[in-house]
């Protein structure tokens, strides 16, 4: 082979090496594109993606009148309420207190399995002031509402818990629900568990600032699945794990 069709075989290969080298590039960019693509419009880092008005909560403090210990040591399942309403800076305490943003990296307020955050929260309010009665999905990033439906669903939640008065008589209903695969994609069936730990911090966080605010909670795990969804009209990828009704308790 004459030197002169050696640089030509070289130059050739160089070629097709920096036009293969090009297509990996720009899959990797398109895959990389997709990807970011996705996660906004699953809304997995608490923003819905197609830019739907949400209603600001006022800031979570950081402290209050009742310590840690005291809140451990009072906490009882509170299961009738009166009829005073809650305000929207103590509903924001208690959505906080169980999956508020707490630092400057986007970790929240109870653990979770490597940051997989697979909890989403919703509060079924009746009687908060400020709020109108209806279904709100709480976003952690921003601390803020965002309506799912309009109306007081309690009563529609109670038939779904067989008839537990203190899922109608709550100011609001907590539920608590799960997208599994954000675990499981990670450590498989094994995953499975690590959601149903983090629910438990969740709702503990809850039900103790619930103390600290004087407010009284019960959590309630017995329901039918496919009633509370349709209720309060989560989506199908979403299993609902807990109802925390909480409200004032009666004869305080």
């Amino acid at each position: 082979m004459g030197r002169a069709t050696c640089l030509v075989v070289a130059m050739s290969v160089a070629l097709l090496f920096a036009a293969t080298t090009g297509l990996a590039c720009d899959e990797a960019t398109d895959s990389q594109t997709s990807l970011t693509g996705m996660t906004e419009a699953t809304a997995d880092d608490g923003t819905p993606a197609d830019g739907r008005a949400m209603i600001p909560l006022p800031a979570p403090q950081p402290d209050g009148p009742v310590s840690l210990e005291e809140a451990i040591r009072v906490r009882r399942s509170v299961r009738e309420y009166s009829d005073e309403p809650l305000t929207l800076t103590e509903l924001g305490r208690l959505l906080w207190a169980a999956q508020g943003v707490t630092s400057d990296r986007g970790a929240r307020a109870a653990p979770s399995a490597g940051g997989t955050y697979p909890l989403e929260v919703y509060a079924a309010t009746a009687m908060v002031t400020g709020l109108r009665p209806g279904v709100y999905r709480y976003h952690p990033r921003e601390h803020a509402l965002e309506t799912v439906s309009g109306g007081d669903v309690r009563a529609g939640l109670m038939e779904a818990g067989l008839g537990q008065a203190c899922i109608g008589d709550g100011a609001v209903d907590i539920i608590v629900a799960a997208v599994y695969e954000r675990t499981t994609e990670r450590y498989g069936d094994r995953g499975i568990r690590y959601v149903h730990l983090e629910a438990g911090h969740a709702a503990q966080n809850l039900c103790l600032q619930a103390v600290t605010l004087g407010l009284g909670a019960v959590t309630v795990g017995a329901f039918s699945d496919e009633q509370v969804r349709a209720a309060a009209g989560l989506p199908a990828g979403e299993q609902p794990l807990y109802i925390i009704p909480v409200g004032r308790p009666a004869g305080y």
